[in-house]
């Protein structure tokens, strides 16, 4: 990413450098009998997001959002547009509520997964 820099710790264990990043947090907007149906469809749709290398990290959530997905540090309306195309949105069973954060510091072993805002 242009613009972002990186310094290594005087540890030399993590590095410091300045990136939008985002988490997304889907919560599911209709009963959980309906979201099973688009599920395959959805973790299609997941497993292309990790393939382009948007996505770093994925999971269940546990409170308020039923799934959490952090990404690379992209543009807000690039993002917006992929989740839009997410078919759990689609179909009107889930939306998202993004979290936008300056990431600033990572372990040193993480730069390799998010060499992207580290460079």
């Amino acid at each position: 990413m242009s613009g972002a820099t990186r310094q290594a710790d005087a540890n030399g264990w993590e590095a410091s450098y300045a990136a939008i990043m985002f988490i997304a947090l889907l919560t599911y907007t209709a009963p959980e009998t309906e979201v099973g149906y688009a599920l395959p469809d959805h973790s299609d749709w997941l497993r292309k997001q990790f393939t382009k290398g948007l996505f770093l990290v994925s999971g269940k959530g546990s409170g308020a959002a039923d799934q959490v997905i952090l990404t690379r540090s992209v543009l807000r309306g690039k993002l917006d547009a992929v989740l839009a195309s997410d078919p759990f949105v689609v179909r009107r069973l889930a939306r998202y509520d993004i979290i936008e954060f300056t990431a600033t510091r990572t372990a040193q072993e993480l730069l390799a997964i998010n060499e992207a805002i580290a460079s």
